[in-house]
């Protein structure tokens, strides 16, 4: 303690003693260039390398010490959204009356003719919502028999239209043209297929750009949030228009096999066989994850103005980025070194921080395709309805009890049928979501936090590959016990990966099923990822063919 005074006291002199140094000759520096005694002098020239050295203020030009870069990227963002406004003003300007209806810049989001299906009966929605009345567009190929039992309903992707293939009145070639057809996977010889817009889309299905019957003003966002089963209770309204009361396959790829599982689940005794192709019985956090950063892309972009953007400019830059951010999950990292490797657009330019390698112009094109051809919002409303698709017991057991709630409110006049805007909407309460302890101390006790393992083992709870599915789904699924069910995953998917296929399989297989057939695609036979089903008509067009007979 005694030495620690001393250093203390030391220190104490010998900043006074510089201190009072200091006062008596100020313009002495503290610092300067005296020798010290027994020390040689520095001499002229080093005196003046120091003074450069420390003190010599830096040369200014005028002129910067490099060139700005340029953003033509940025560049074409910025002219398009001055395209966009001039044309809102033009529209402003030529309209009597403003309001949400009027015409703006943003497209029509048409895709050529459809048939459209008009109901008036209300449409009671899993999360509460209420259309009061819609519309389905559809397409069909192929001619229904008498009997009406060579039905297929078709379900589309996420941002499909009803236009699987070419038709009369719209002979543009559909996103399955190669599958449906005399002969194909879908032969029309023999089935009479029917594809719909799902309601929540924006190619004659009511969706969020629709107009609200009740008020006459574009939904935007007021309108309610979905599930994949509430998109399938309009299609089966359909079917009822047509008079089908049984289809004899429920088919479809991604969001569709979601639906063509979905629907088999809800109406088993409405569906004779099953087609599920790259889909998930249950969204897993990946596939979440990613649909959520797209949402957040559209959301962050100030045009799209809580999606209040109809007439005004739409939010064409965060729909971008989004589209980018889904195309790098369509495909895979293999066929993606094959097709670009590491070349650049053009290696004899200096390198850009604008689309620069081939792979960065393939996703810019496919944004600025997409950007102008889909509707925001439903971009927003049909992916958190993926998001939410759980056909495991519990959750169908907890929304069956809130619709008998909901649907006795409303037999006893209860209005909206206890559903809340306020409640259950796209905007976060005051109060931000939390987790939850109990389910922290859950992960934390199974083994999957921080320093756990990365593969866990929480049974009923968790499933993951090699792991068998969880009892709640096995349950969830065990209507279709006896249904023949077609199961296809790809091995380079990302998105939905093959471990989820096997799932559906192996659940269903658990049920007591017998009929499933499930099919792997190796690297080898498909490098195309999640878009495989677009692209694979040979395998994927070939075992749905087999399987339908």
């Amino acid at each position: 303690m005694k030495s620690r005074t001393n250093v203390t006291s030391s220190l104490r002199q010998a900043s006074a003693a510089l201190t009072r140094a200091a006062g008596s000759n100020p313009a002495t520096p503290l610092c300067h260039n005296a020798a010290a005694p027994g020390m040689r002098p520095l001499t002229a020239a080093a005196q003046s390398h120091r003074r450069h050295l420390h003190v010599q203020p830096p040369r200014r030009s005028g002129a910067p010490s490099n060139p700005a870069m340029s953003f033509p990227c940025v560049d074409a963002l910025e002219s398009r959204s001055a395209t966009l406004r001039q044309q809102a003003a033009a529209a402003s300007a030529s309209q009597t009356r403003t309001d949400s209806t009027s015409s703006g810049p943003e497209p029509s989001y048409t895709v050529g003719a459809t048939q459209i299906f008009h109901s008036n009966n209300p449409l009671l929605l899993d999360h509460g919502g209420r259309l009061v009345e819609f519309d389905i567009a559809y397409e069909t190929w192929g001619e229904m028999n008498a009997d009406r039992t060579n039905v297929i309903l078709l379900h589309t992707g996420l941002s499909a239209s009803s236009h699987a293939h070419s038709t009369a009145a719209n002979p543009q070639p559909g996103w399955w043209e190669k599958f449906i057809g005399p002969g194909l996977a879908l032969d029309t010889n023999k089935y009479f297929v029917i594809c719909t817009n799902v309601i929540g889309g924006c190619y004659g299905s009511t969706g969020p750009s629709s107009i609200d019957p009740s008020d006459g003003k574009r939904y935007a966002t007021r309108f309610p949030l979905l599930t994949i089963t509430d998109m399938v209770r309009a299609q089966f309204r359909l079917l009822d228009h047509l008079g089908v009361e049984k289809l004899h396959a429920s088919v479809g790829s991604s969001m569709g096999g979601m639906q063509s599982l979905a629907a088999a689940v809800a109406f088993p005794e409405r569906v004779g066989r099953i087609v599920s192709i790259s889909a998930c019985a249950r969204s897993h956090p990946y596939s979440i994850a990613m649909r959520y950063v797209q949402r957040k892309a559209i959301l962050n972009d100030p045009n799209w103005n809580r999606g209040y953007y109809y007439g005004q400019i739409p939010p064409h830059v965060g729909m971008k980025l989004a589209r980018e951010i889904a195309t790098i999950t369509y495909r895979s990292g293999p066929e993606w070194e094959q097709r670009f490797g590491r070349r650049r657009a053009d290696k004899d330019k200096p390198p850009a921080l604008c689309p620069d390698f081939l792979v960065e112009t393939y996703l810019d094109h496919a944004g600025e395709k997409f950007c102008l051809t889909y509707d925001p919002n439903s971009l927003i409303y049909v992916s958190k309805a993926m998001d939410l698709f759980d056909l495991g017991r519990e959750n169908q057991v907890a929304i069956r009890a809130k619709r008998a709630e909901r649907e006795k409110a409303l037999r006893e006049g209860g209005g909206q049928g206890g559903y809340q805007q306020d409640v259950c909407s796209l905007t976060l309460p005051d109060t931000p979501y939390e987790e939850q302890p109990e389910h922290h101390e859950e992960f934390e006790r199974d083994g999957l936090g921080f320093g756990g393992s990365s593969v866990g083992s929480r049974g009923s709870n968790y499933s993951g590959p090699g792991q068998k599915p969880p009892a709640d789904l096995v349950a969830g699924l065990s209507v279709l016990w006896d249904h023949p069910v077609l199961v296809m995953g790809v091995a380079s998917d990302i998105l939905f990966p093959a471990w989820q296929q096997r799932e559906i399989a192996e659940a269903l297989r658990m049920t007591g099923n017998r009929n499933v057939a499930h099919y792997e695609l190796s690297e080898e036979q498909s490098l195309f990822g999640h878009d495989t089903f677009l692209l694979d008509v040979k395998n994927v067009g070939g075992m749905v063919r087999n399987f339908l007979g």
